[in-house]
This record gives structure tokens, sequence and C-alpha cells, in this order.
């Protein structure tokens, strides 16, 4: 069933979709199975809902929404509205500066979504949804399975990557698993400061003592295997970061540096202000950028033979959406290096058009400072946007 096709008889089609949901006949259809690459060169599993089930869902998204926002807690960011990636980034950075951070816990958990329980989510949605009929709903997309190859398999646990309530299900669970037994964690049994930044499954925490993150993380993974959840043993790292972990990774480790940690998008680094100060740095993370590029050479070769002009337009669109999200404070090197890259690519694509083409680096030069938007810091600094996102309340508590 095609969209086009559905909104030829659009009321009609409504009407009779609202009458099966509450006389109880509305039936969940098996998601469609495909697979996308992943940065590290694995497939990520995606679920493709039905039309009539992704109408439905996106209707009980929205009404959730107005239940569980209420609930959510400051520093849960991913699939919330008006929420986004940077707000997460700033709130981490301003967290590690104005707290005595010395440890931070980078945390992955394997395969999230396909872990989830249906038993432990059902139940803590029963804790705030008293309605039966959204209960069975959700439980009949848990329930409808997937469909790969033309064969159908079951659904015992997860919910699918690519539905439209799949997100707010997994905040729904890890804000019962993880947000509210952190909240209590640091209360009674933390006696340093302890900070945390979470982006959907993807999550940072930061320490002031050491024995404190060792036993943090311990519990951790007890508390996620109580609920069939489980932390990647290799992606999971305890690392020294903080304004002492330079001199710390001298003295006590005989490093010569910290270690780093990625956090959507970008490497964390300790770095000195200009003043000399502490300060977290960050740069575009190194696979990130190279498979980007990759991206833009692959879709350069299609567009070889189209005129500059379109080459142009395309390219422009290219580098500022890249812009859009990379060009942080202190991120200039990897602009530079990004857009540099692009005309580079560019080049040898108008070189390769023929045999006779005379395209030298001067004159691309000239047509890059054209369509290539220049390299310039977009955002402002963590500190000053997080003073105006949370005007003095705390999105650390």
């Amino acid at each position: 069933m095609t969209w086009s096709w559905y909104e030829e008889d659009l009321e009609n089609n409504l009407l009779d979709l609202h009458a099966r949901i509450h006389s109880g006949a509305y039936r969940a259809k098996p998601s469609r199975r495909v697979y996308i690459p992943k940065a590290d060169g694995r497939q990520r599993p995606l679920g493709i809902a039905a039309l009539e089930d992704k109408i439905v869902q996106r209707a009980v998204t929205e009404v959730l929404n107005a239940i569980y926002e209420v609930d959510f807690v400051g520093y849960s960011y991913g699939f919330r509205p008006g929420r986004r990636a940077h707000e997460a980034l700033d709130a981490l950075t301003v967290g590690i500066h104005r707290k005595k951070v010395s440890w931070v816990l980078d945390a992955d958990i394997r395969g999230y979504f396909d872990s989830i329980d249906h038993e432990w989510l059902l139940k803590f949605i029963e804790h705030r949804v008293l309605d039966g009929r959204i209960l069975r709903l959700i439980k009949k997309w848990l329930k409808a399975g997937v469909i790969e190859n033309d064969r159908f398999a079951a659904t015992d646990e997860g919910t699918p990557q690519g539905a439209s309530i799949s997100p707010l299900l997994a905040n729904i669970y890890l804000h019962y698993v993880l947000d509210v037994w952190v909240q209590r964690w640091r209360k009674t049994e933390a006696r340093g400061d302890v900070i945390i930044v979470r982006w959907a499954d993807d999550f940072v925490l930061g320490f002031q003592y050491q024995d404190e993150a060792e036993r943090f993380l311990k519990e951790l993974r007890e508390r996620f295997r109580t609920h069939s959840l489980e932390l990647h043993p290799e992606k999971t790292r305890l690392i020294r970061f903080g304004r002492f972990a330079p001199q710390n990774c001298k003295r006590i480790d005989g490093q010569s540096k910290p270690e780093t940690f990625n956090f959507l998008g970008f490497t964390h680094y300790c770095g000195i202000s200009r003043s000399g100060k502490f300060m977290v740095k960050r740069a575009t993370m190194r696979m990130r950028l190279t498979k980007k590029l990759h991206e833009v050479k692959a879709e350069l070769r299609k567009r070889m033979h189209q005129t500059i002009r379109d080459q142009g337009t395309w390219l422009r669109s290219v580098v500022n959406g890249y812009f859009g999200y990379h060009a942080i404070p202190g991120n200039w090197d990897a602009l530079g290096t990004f857009r540099t890259q692009i005309a580079k690519l560019w080049y040898k694509t108008l070189r390769r058009r023929s045999q006779r083409n005379r395209m030298t680096w001067e004159r691309m030069a000239k047509i890059a400072a054209f369509w290539l938007p220049p390299a310039r810091i977009l955002h402002p600094w963590p500190e000053q946007r997080f003073a105006v996102m949370t005007q003095g309340r705390s999105r650390m508590r």
C-alpha cells in the first residue's frame, strides 16, 4: 500500500482505521527488514512499518510524548521534541568544566534496540498509562514480527529501528533502567561529583573519584543484566579525563597525554585555552570525516558530466550541511580539511571528464572560491548556549 493510493480516499480510509482501532479489529502488520551500513563496516537492521501502522504509531507517539516529557530527566536529549545534539554536547562540556570530573565513563550498549525486554517495557509503561487500548496497541507492534527475504520471523524481544514509536519506547525503557537509577545512585551512593549526559542509547558519565567510577560500572553491568541489556565490553571504557588528567597521566600512568572519547560525532580531548586554563576540546571524528569524503567522491563520479553550475550547487549544499553540524568552536582545522578535500575531489572529477581537459589548479581555486562556502565557526561556545538554554536551571540533575 502506498501513500498515493491511500490518499485517493483518505477520509474514508482514516475513518475505517479509527473504527478498527476502537473495535479491536486493527492488526499490526510485520515490519519489512532492511539493512544500512554502519561506520564500522557492519550492517544496522531497520524495520519499515506498514503505512497504517505508521499513521497509528505517529498518533500514539504524540499522546505519549505529552505524558513522558513531564517525567524525562534533564540530561536525556535524544529523540525528544525541541532537543538537539548540540545541546547534549554543550551540557557534557559544561558539566566537565563546572564539576570536579577526573574520570569519564564512555558507555556503549550492545544491540540496544534489539535487546529491549517486552515484558519489562510494558511494565514500565503501565506506571503512567492506564488506558488498556494504548497498551494493547504497543504490544501488537512489539509482537508483529518482521519479514526478511519473503520470510516471516517472530519478535520476542526488541523494538525495530525505523518505526515511528521505537525511539520513544527506547527512551522510556532507559528512563527507568538507567536515568532514574542514576539519579538515586548519585544521591545515596556517591560522595563526589557525578555527571551524566544521554543521547538515546549513547551516554557519557563523569566522576570525581576513581573508586566510585569503578563501583558504578560494576553495579551498572548488574543493573543492565537484570533488564536484558549488556554493555559492549570493547566499546565501554573508563578513562582518566579532566583538568588534572594531563599531569596525572604522566605522573601516575606514565602516559604522554590522556585518552580521548567520542560522543555524537566528535572526539573529545583535554586541552588548554589561550589563557592557559583547562578546556574540553572537540574535533570531528576522523572516521566520520573520511566516510563523508568517500560518499562525496562516489556521488561526484555519478555527476561527472553535469555542468559546473549543477555540480557547484550540489557541493555547496553538501558543505553547508556539513558545516551546519560540525562548525563548533575549536574545530576549524577539521572544517578547513573537509573543504580542501572537497575541492581536490572536484578538481580530479573535472579533469577526468576529457583527455583534453585543461583544468588547472589555479582555475579550480577560483571555481572553489565561488561555489564552496569558506570554513567558519557557526556555533557559539558551550557555556554561552548552555546558559541561554537552561536559564540558570541545571540539566545535570
